[in-house]
């Protein structure tokens, strides 16, 4: 098992798989969303970026915080595609309906996001006169 397979294995009900783009360097990116999935009580379990600018996270949080991890990547600049979005409709629908029953399952996410950085312009200041 390599380490993009570790937990998926052992996590049942909602394992979702999502890919994103984002206009963030990938390491700034990994720290941010790193801090605020374990500032809402989530678990990083794998966590990368690859010489391409793609970053892959492996997380589970309690089925009770899905609103506050949904707002936490929109927030952060990922743009989730059109699945994403529906899968995190469902989940807190669901959630929220049987909030009772299921608010301390665990979900998981395994997300790939492609990064984009935002091009430096140039510094009119330092720029040579012809």
């Amino acid at each position: 098992m390599n380490n993009s397979d570790v937990g998926k294995k052992e996590t049942a009900g909602w394992a979702m798989e999502m890919k994103a783009i984002c206009r963030e360097e990938p390491e700034r990116l990994m720290q941010t969303l790193t801090s605020a999935i374990l500032g809402r009580g989530g678990w990083v379990l794998v966590r990368g970026a690859d010489d391409t600018g793609v970053v892959n996270m492996f997380f589970e949080f309690e089925r009770q915080a899905c609103v506050d991890i949904y707002i936490l990547l929109t927030s952060s600049g990922v743009e989730l595609g059109q699945s994403g979005h529906a899968q995190f409709a469902q989940l807190c629908q669901c959630t929220h309906s049987l909030q009772r029953e299921c608010g301390t399952e665990i979900a998981s996410i395994d997300l790939e996001i492609q990064t984009y950085p935002i091009a430096k312009t140039a510094d009119p200041r330092t720029l040579d006169c012809v």
